[in-house]
């Protein structure tokens, strides 16, 4: 990313000091800070216009407007904590998914969004992600269940690939190809996606286990090219693992041996972002593994970092 290119992109991140920041990504410097009193950030999300931000965390799902940095929407009826959110592809409704077990669809054509769908894992839900099709989510639950869920038809089905490990963060890659979980284990699966004309669901062919981290792990996301997986983990490292035959691409790690809580590469998948519970976020060149940038600021572990660079059309 030259600066040239860089001057409109943001990155955001959150924590535990109940405070969101926006920071100029090719630069470090901090454009501004919002307030998220009333509870820790667990996760981030940047609208695909990228002219808002949402934010969820105890018993509450906020919108930002990343301009004003003003809360415009807070979001009614959840409870406890929410984990997870994203957004359609054209922003004209968000999901999340949270610990009072539900997977919750947001219509956001309207001022006051409504939840017009609902799907009940019947356990705590750790992580949601949505399918390149914009129709299945991928679910991954604290009582070790992984679900796919078709939006549009309701037709869903479950496995549990590890008794006794809660899944913590569940990836798909943009090709549609491939499906990622890794659990409080250090495990992560792998799993080949393929669609049939006779089912609704895509088909799940278990494909890979690795023993990603002696630690638990936390994150688990696909690059932008679906050739890299990431997992992240409380061994205070980010693996890169080759999505061709699932070897170790890239091991970064921190000095500090914290938690490396999530992570966000850019759309030409050379550069990592990274959030860790010493309070920094990191920019990493990939081929380098070296650190090109930190963005310093926030007084507590960073939780939850969003970014989008992707071409707006």
């Amino acid at each position: 990313m030259t600066d040239s290119e860089s001057d409109h992109l943001t990155l955001a991140t959150g924590g535990y000091d109940h405070t969101i920041k926006l920071w100029q990504a090719h630069t470090g410097i901090c454009i501004r800070t919002m307030q998220h009193p009333d509870s820790q950030v667990n996760a981030l999300e940047i609208t695909p216009g990228r002219t808002m931000l949402a934010a969820c965390g105890y018993q509450q799902i906020r919108l930002y407007d990343m301009i004003s940095n003003n809360p415009i929407v807070n979001f009614d009826g959840v409870t406890r904590n929410i984990s997870s959110v994203g957004f359609e592809e054209t922003g004209k409704w968000m999901f999340t998914g949270g610990e009072d077990h539900y997977v919750r669809i947001w219509d956001m054509t309207s001022n006051n969004p409504v939840c017009k769908r609902m799907f009940d894992c019947m356990a705590p839900i750790n992580s949601v992600c949505l399918h390149p099709n914009q129709v299945e989510m991928a679910i991954g639950a604290q009582n070790g269940g992984v679900y796919l869920w078709d939006v549009k038809s309701d037709a869903h089905e479950q496995l549990i690939p590890e008794v006794d490990a809660s899944v913590q963060s569940i990836a798909i890659s943009p090709n549609g190809l491939l499906m990622a979980a890794v659990n409080n284990k250090g495990k992560c699966y792998i799993w080949s996606l393929n669609s049939t004309s006779s089912s609704k669901l895509s088909v799940l062919q278990p494909k890979h286990k690795l023993d990603a981290h002696k630690k638990y792990g936390l994150k688990c996301k696909f690059s932008p090219d679906s050739n890299l997986l990431l997992t992240t983990s409380a061994d205070g490292t980010a693996k890169l693992w080759n999505t061709s035959d699932f070897t170790l691409h890239r091991e970064l790690r921190i000095d500090t041996k914290r938690w490396i809580w999530d992570g966000s590469f850019s759309a030409d998948s050379q550069y990592l972002f990274t959030a860790s519970s010493d309070g920094l976020a990191r920019l990493w060149n990939i081929s380098k593994s070296e650190i090109d940038r930190e963005y310093i600021g926030h007084q507590r572990a960073i939780t939850a970092l969003a970014f989008r660079d992707e071409v707006v059309t």
